[in-house]
């Protein structure tokens, strides 16, 4: 599987600069990596798609929003506008009533249509992979761009942030940052590459199901005796 990884290290040198971490604390990491795999042994992208395409809206629209709320909304849009090339030719105002309900949908509906206009004119009609043109695009920034490489071709460049990620990641001690490009380069420090495309994955899926924000079940919980903020 190809990977990106030295670029995304070399940016990490870049700006901020994570602490180091001694091998003590990446072992104990990579523990509750494999207490995580063994818990959800099926954690995956939640986001509904088909192809690079369909994973990229969806992705876009699931700003502020949750999953389930763009799932349900997904499927009326990818009927009506199935390519790119139909995207970009579509009724801004027809986009904002299809997309409504995910929240920003005047935003959102102005950055599909403009990345589809992107992707159509300057791709062929097809998803790029490299990041800088991934950037390129109206509506995605590097978290969206990591969600789209890691989940379709398996890249890995950085570690998808989102409030899942952040929020445990600092219950364990992993990062004491607020930023979430911050907390991506702490996560890249500690974890080995080979596990950052799942680790987001697996985080999300354990903050849904047991790490809950306002009602942890840390009796519940896999790596309890691994986290700093476990309830006694």
């Amino acid at each position: 599987m190809a990977r990106s990884g030295s670029k995304a290290k070399r940016g990490a040198a870049r700006g901020y600069r994570p602490r180091r971490r001694s091998p003590a604390r990446r072992a104990k990491a990579a523990e509750v990596v494999d207490r995580l795999q063994g818990a959800y042994p099926d954690a995956h992208c939640a986001l509904d798609h088909r192809d690079a395409y369909e994973l990229l809206v969806a992705t876009i629209l699931s700003a502020q929003c949750t999953d389930e709320r763009v799932n349900r909304v997904t499927p009326d849009v990818f009927a009506r506008w199935p390519t790119p090339a139909a995207l970009a030719q579509a009724d801004l105002a027809e986009v904002e009533e299809a997309v409504h309900s995910t929240g920003f949908f005047r935003n959102k509906a102005k950055n599909l249509v403009g990345m589809a206009e992107r992707v159509t004119e300057a791709y062929g009609s097809e998803i790029p992979q490299a990041i800088p043109d991934l950037l390129t695009l109206p509506g995605v920034a590097r978290k969206t761009a990591n969600v789209v490489r890691g989940v379709i071709w398996g890249l890995a460049d950085g570690i998808v942030v989102d409030t899942h990620v952040g929020r445990i990641a600092t219950l364990l001690g992993w990062t004491r940052s607020k930023s979430a490009e911050h907390i991506e380069k702490d996560l890249m420090v500690l974890h080995p590459e080979d596990v950052w495309i799942d680790l987001s994955h697996l985080l999300i899926w354990h903050g849904r199901a047991v790490c809950i924000a306002r009602r942890p079940r840390c009796d519940e919980c896999p790596v309890r005796a691994l986290c700093p903020s476990a309830k006694a």
